[in-house]
């Protein structure tokens, strides 16, 4: 897909990865549709200014169905097509399982997993009338591999990882991609704040021996969106963590 003049949609795409994924298709010439579930600073709109391309911003909650149906709706409305949506928004709720409360686990479902099916069934009727599209699931190494203190949140990962597949089988005869994008340890506030101690530990997992980059994540969802034989693909951006 050329993506210049494309409409780009990034779920929580406030900060951090979905962010930097913003910048990136902006760079490539395409529109972009800013998300979170506050309002969208004009501070954070202006700094898409050098790209010279559109940029919407919109406010909304994901796990609603109906609210994720009027955000796409909005944007057909104002822009005229979704033609990438990434589905990034997504949070934490770490705890052991013996102390998971079920509102816990259904918190993180609720938004990682069932946001990404509302926003992606809500923008498929209308990718599959123009017979184009792409859709980018932000998924986790976690979903591949568990890890300790993360069953709400691995289970959601891993649900991504089906749901992708499973989307992607249905609609490669309409011309749609559907891949994921299983990022590492990718430097964010969050790592900011490891000790050093933590971060050497980190680092023993990984074979490139560095944390990666909120850029070398955007870079592989624009490589997924312009490549229109690739589809049903987990690419883990991980340095090497879950290489088999």
């Amino acid at each position: 897909m050329e993506l210049k003049s494309k409409n780009v949609f990034i779920t929580g795409s406030t900060r951090g990865i979905g962010l930097a994924i913003a910048h990136e298709f902006a760079k490539q010439g395409a529109n972009i549709v800013l998300n979170g579930r506050s309002p969208i600073s004009q501070e954070l709109i202006d700094s898409f200014s050098e790209y010279g391309v559109t940029v919407m911003a919109i406010s909304g909650d994901v796990s609603d169905y109906n609210d994720a149906k009027r955000m796409i709706d909005q944007v057909i409305e104002k822009l005229g097509s979704v033609d990438v949506l990434v589905n990034n928004a997504g949070i934490t709720n770490d705890k052991l399982m013996l102390k998971m409360t079920q509102d816990d686990f259904e918190k993180v479902l609720k938004i990682n997993l069932t946001g990404a099916f509302n926003m992606t069934q809500s923008v498929l009727k209308p990718m599959t009338k123009a017979r184009q599209g792409a859709i980018i699931n932000i998924t986790s190494v976690v979903g591949l591999t568990g890890n300790i203190g993360q069953a709400n949140y691995a289970a959601s990962k891993a649900g991504l990882i089906g749901f992708t597949k499973s989307v992607a089988r249905e609609v490669a005869g309409r011309g749609l991609k559907v891949n994921a994008i299983a990022p590492g340890f990718i430097e964010s506030d969050m790592t900011d704040a490891l000790s050093d101690k933590m971060k050497d530990a980190i680092l023993t997992k990984i074979p490139v021996k560095r944390i990666g980059k909120t850029q070398e994540v955007a870079e592989t969802a624009v490589f997924l969106a312009k490549h229109d034989y690739i589809t049903g693909q987990v690419i883990a951006v991980d340095g090497g963590m879950t290489m088999q």
